[in-house]
């Protein structure tokens, strides 16, 4: 057994929340690597993005939208599949349920699982989980590119390749040069690689991503960087999803092993990234998905509780 609190379970403080006015009528809701949301106001409804994991924590950012809108909402964005981003979906009433075609199919393949895997990982994010009906599962879905129009302003729907899974979309606002990136993006947060196609992420996907040339961006946790600060939260998911890629690769050519793999990556990014939030709780994960990429796995293997505490157990004893 390892003696290190397993993921996220002893995360138990209350974060600070914070809404921003990106431009006018797009939000961002933010709250010290928690999760990001946001919305856009159009001209009749309400664009949401991102559901939160339990509808009694989607109607806590229902209460902040309520202060600054009181349309209903249309559709309802999901970036990718995870449970604590698509559970709380039911509590918006929304039109339209939105993802690509392959979070739709994950859900379907790994939705239950999934769904166990993070409650356990984060028990935190999802108080009020006796609320939630079941699965999310989208009502619409697309592949490659959805436009929208709000009536007031265009909000393009993009998927840019393979990252944090096999699904991610963006949201990107061309007028505004806006990007809610998903999890694609993490600022001063540690990503998640438990689900991903981690070379084609930190590769096409990123420079994508990068191409937009967003001037503000929502990533999937930490605050709104603008400026000359969307390209270092770019460069800072890129610089580490190789570093734990590539270094997994030396040991585990030099004979190693993936405890082995944890150890070296774990030293090499804790002086850069330890005080990032989620760091402890993802390296085990990120390293296991690392090796089994290298390993040729390239449909990553479902998450379940078991296989949760037993690759925690082995990497982090």
């Amino acid at each position: 057994m390892s003696s290190k609190p397993f993921a996220s379970s002893t995360d138990l403080a209350e974060k600070q929340a914070t809404l921003e006015e990106l431009a006018p009528g797009v939000y961002a809701y933010t709250a010290q690597g928690d999760p990001n949301v946001g919305c856009v106001i159009g001209a009749d409804a309400i664009l949401a993005i991102e559901a939160r994991a339990t509808p009694f924590m989607a109607q806590r950012w229902i209460d902040v939208v309520r202060t600054v809108s009181n349309l209903p909402f249309g559709d309802l964005v999901l970036t990718h599949y995870h449970a604590v981003r698509v559970l709380g979906a039911s509590a918006f009433g929304a039109r339209r349920i939105i993802a690509t075609r392959q979070t739709a199919e994950l859900i379907e393949e790994r939705g239950e699982q999934d769904w166990a895997s993070e409650q356990g990982r984060m028990p935190r994010l999802f108080e009020g989980a006796e609320t939630i009906p079941g699965l999310t599962r989208p009502t619409g879905t697309f592949d490659g590119e959805l436009m929208l129009d709000l009536g007031n302003r265009r909000v393009e729907l993009r998927f840019l390749g393979r990252g944090h899974t096999s699904g991610d979309l963006v949201v990107w606002l061309p007028e505004e040069r806006i990007c809610f990136a998903g999890d694609l993006v993490e600022a001063q947060a540690a990503p998640y690689m438990g689900d991903a196609h981690i070379d084609d992420w930190r590769g096409a996907t990123l420079d994508n991503v990068a191409a937009l040339g967003a001037e503000q961006m929502v990533g999937g946790r930490g605050p709104v960087v603008r400026g000359a600060a969307v390209g270092q939260a770019i460069d800072d998911t890129r610089a580490f999803l190789s570093a734990v890629l590539d270094g997994t690769r030396e040991i585990r050519d030099g004979g190693g092993t993936p405890r082995d793999a944890y150890r070296s990556t774990h030293a090499a990014l804790a002086p850069r990234y330890g005080t990032f939030p989620i760091f402890e709780h993802t390296m085990p994960f990120n390293v296991q998905r690392a090796w089994d990429e290298l390993d040729g796995i390239d449909h990553p293997r479902i998450w379940t509780v078991e296989r949760d505490r037993a690759t925690w157990d082995e990497l982090t004893a």
